[in-house]
């Protein structure tokens, strides 16, 4: 399984996720020049989330989580900023991590999800 569809399916996985806790999803690998958002969603009481999706199997380089350094929090704040004003949004936003672990056959072990991850 290559890299790009271990990761389609990794978010497709937290997109399932999403929609059994009520939140209603708005767009998937959404691109800007900045960069991409992996998933952006809207929580049942109206919160825009943007969220970052990393799926590990093996743990020992770290917890998926610790892959979303300052860097990369930085593109994805520059890429929400480029999100709100393409749809001319003026809303409070929320930068959740979903970590998705799978076993050495990429099977789905769980989905831990971060809320205001950072």
């Amino acid at each position: 399984m290559t890299t790009t569809s271990l990761g389609n399916s990794g978010e497709a996985e937290v997109a399932r996720y999403l929609r059994k806790n009520g939140y209603t999803l708005l767009a998937s690998q959404w691109r800007c020049r900045f960069g991409e958002i992996d998933l952006i969603a809207r929580t049942k009481h109206g919160l825009l989330c943007l969220i970052e999706v990393k799926q590990r199997s093996n743990l020992s380089v770290g917890l998926p989580r610790e892959f979303v350094d300052a860097h990369k929090q930085n593109k994805l704040r520059t890429a929400a900023e480029a999100y709100l004003s393409r749809y001319e949004l003026d809303e409070p936003v929320r930068f959740d991590v979903a970590e998705v672990y799978t076993d050495e056959s990429n099977r789905v072990l769980k989905v831990e999800y971060l809320e205001n991850a950072f």
